[in-house]
């Protein structure tokens, strides 16, 4: 529950919209007491055809009387002297004699200020007495719905704001998270973090402050006054209550535990739904259909069987309070009903009422004990958004708590722009803790050099590039600019020099303008339009129907290959960064765009350090040196290249 109650200290920020929303409970609940206990005066005066005023009347006359008899019984203790052995027993007969006549003499007094009023206020009519309190009921009970309704607002606009506020630490979180602890959670798991588990944290919040604070405050109202009416008989009526507690905290446990593993079970869901959508193409070329669909199948399956379990459980809490409830009713009325029908004040010799109950009595402290049922019932799925908003609170707060591996130095390093030499020193990395992607490599790249990598997938080269860009930090040995090891340099200073163009660069579901402008989102028009001249992209572009404002589809759907690498090496040269990389580039487009690219690197690429990883011979053309990365080992196989070439 640790962080079920960090949640809620957080939701406190928004503390003037809760206290707002929690006043409104406090007055849900007056109003929920006070139109039971209405009651009273209508059964009254129906019962004994009595106005207010003469009900007040009679009942402060019999007051009177009980205070006259009390004083007589006080007088009528002699205390013997102290020595005598029935000393204390007499003076406690005195004390308690006593503090019943000081408890009649208040409400007395309290009976004689109300006479005033009485006279002052309500009809002297019993028929227009019994409406105007109806009257006053539907009043009250109009009043009540639109405090609800206050409340409901409320407590929901702090809870969706909280989850709001959530959601954007998780975006923030997961843009700025190193690429292993990225890949730890996938893109399913924050995507399930984002919209399933959020929404479990904002459903406990609103139980807490909206269900937990409102439906207890109104039992408590009704009990209250069923207490002042007869505390001994609602005493009676809460017989079954430490049963009721046993078999709630039990029941909590239980869906506590299902409410994690349903949010567990989500984060399987997810990951099969992106993971087929994002490769339909695959799915489809190789046939593999009805093993999704029973990929789908068994991860649904799953989810059906908690929410069955979860839906078990939850409604099992209605039983549980609900007979509860009736237990308590019952046997509150079974009490009353016995004082009222034999006009006794004791029930197995417990004294349970002062004076025998009345019938108005007994319909009172049934309905208070009616109005006290309802909301227990409703306090059971309060429990279990409770138990949702904990389960939740448990999976997001150690995400966010989590620290990315790739931070800034406390006191970054400045170098001068352009840099003068890129060097790997001795450099090791691994993925996994186990093998070894690169072995004690070193290389030095000078500024301004076109640098070829070739070799066998998987021998290390784009990790290479992942190391350069910081995107993983090396286990053992260092990447620098300029003798500087990039951990000393400002991550924006590493990468606002470095532009690349990946085999499979990514592009948003917006116009040709904005994939452009996303390499300097400062950019111009006029600017984005010179990049995309200089990258030989301008003139398809320019056929375009909305030419610069054509939408190019998810990820670029609607753009050739070709057309998709030009637009994405405007990018980078719209970037202007002093370092370029070229991840295999041009190897899946036609020889025309190819050929396109090369001459806009020729002519644009001159005062930048490139990088291109490849195994086009053509592009190989382009470099100055070229370098092998075969199994974690790198060597310059220049002259070799060549001489075969």
């Amino acid at each position: 529950m640790k962080n079920y109650c960090r949640a809620l200290r957080e939701a406190w920020r928004h503390w003037l919209t809760l206290s707002i929303g929690i006043l409104c409970s406090f007055a849900m609940a007056f109003l929920w007491g006070a139109n039971i206990i209405a009651l009273f005066p209508v059964i009254e005066t129906t019962i004994h055809g009595d106005t207010l005023q003469q009900w007040n009347i009679k009942r402060t006359e019999a007051v009177r009387d009980k205070v006259n008899t009390l004083a007589a019984e006080v007088e009528a203790v002699v205390l013997p002297p102290q020595t005598d052995e029935h000393y204390l027993s007499m003076r406690l007969k005195r004390d308690m004699l006593q503090t019943k006549l000081m408890a009649e003499q208040v409400n007395l007094q309290s009976r004689e200020r109300l006479q005033p009023w009485l006279e002052a206020w309500l009809p002297t009519d019993p028929f227009n007495t019994v409406i105007l309190v109806l009257v006053l009921v539907v009043a009250g009970t109009l009043l009540k719905q639109i405090f609800g309704m206050a409340n409901v607002v409320l407590v929901n606009y702090v809870s969706q704001s909280i989850a709001r506020e959530v959601r954007m630490r998780i975006f923030s979180k997961a843009v700025t998270m190193d690429r292993t602890g990225f890949n730890h959670l996938g893109i399913s798991g924050f995507m399930a973090y984002i919209t399933h588990t959020t929404d479990g944290l904002a459903q406990g919040i609103t139980a807490f402050y909206g269900g937990l604070v409102a439906e207890p405050l109104r039992i408590l109202s009704c009990l209250t006054l069923a207490m002042i009416v007869s505390w001994r008989v609602t005493l009676a009526s809460m017989i079954f209550a430490p049963l009721m507690v046993v078999l709630m905290v039990w029941l909590n446990r239980r869906i506590r535990g299902l409410a994690r593993q349903a949010l567990d079970r989500s984060l399987g869901f997810h990951h099969v739904i992106l993971e087929v959508f994002g490769a339909l193409q695959t799915v489809q070329a190789n046939t593999m259909e009805p093993y999704e669909r029973e990929r789908f199948r068994k991860s649904t399956k799953q989810m059906r069987r908690m929410g069955v379990l979860g839906s078990f459980y939850n409604a099992l809490a209605n039983p549980i309070t609900e007979v509860f409830g009736m237990s308590a009713l019952c046997t509150g009325l079974g009490v009353a009903a016995y004082l009222v029908i034999s006009q006794k004040t004791h029930i197995f010799g417990i004294r349970m009422t002062v004076d025998p109950m009345s019938v108005t009595e007994l319909t009172v402290v049934f309905g208070l004990l009616v109005g006290a049922t309802e909301p227990l019932r409703k306090l059971s799925g309060v429990i279990g958004g409770i138990n949702s908003g904990s389960a939740a609170a448990n999976l997001l707060y150690p995400l966010l708590d989590a620290q990315s591996r790739i931070v800034d130095p406390p006191e970054a390093t400045t170098i001068s722009i352009p840099h003068r030499t890129i060097e790997f020193k001795n450099v090791t990395f691994s993925y996994d803790g186990i093998h070894e992607v690169l072995k004690n490599v070193n290389l030095t790249i000078p500024f301004g050099e076109r640098l070829a990598v070739i070799g066998p997938n998987g021998g290390g080269k784009s990790t290479l590039m992942n190391l350069l860009c910081r995107f993983y930090d090396p286990q053992k040995g260092s990447v620098t600019l300029d003798g500087i090891p990039l951990c000393d340099l400002a991550l924006n200073d590493i990468r606002s020099r470095i532009a690349i163009v990946s085999q499979q660069s990514d592009f948003f579901n917006e116009t040709v303008l904005h994939n452009i402008r996303y390499g300097r989102w400062d950019a111009t028009d006029a600017e984005v339009v010179e990049a995309a001249k200089k990258a030989r992209a301008d003139e398809f572009i320019s056929e375009f129907s909305w030419g610069y404002y054509t939408n190019v589809g998810p990820n670029g759907q609607r753009l050739s290959g070709g057309q998709r690498q030009r637009i994405a090496l405007a990018r980078a040269l719209l970037r202007n960064s002093e370092i370029l990389i070229l991840d295999e580039a041009t190897n899946q487009i036609d020889v025309e765009s190819e050929k396109l690219i090369h001459e806009a690197l020729l002519l644009h690429a001159k005062d930048k350090t490139l990088i291109m990883i490849t195994h086009r011979q053509s592009t190989l053309e382009l470099a100055t040196r070229i370098i092998q990365v075969d199994r974690g080992d790198v060597k310059d196989v220049t002259q070799t290249v060549n001489r075969a070439a």
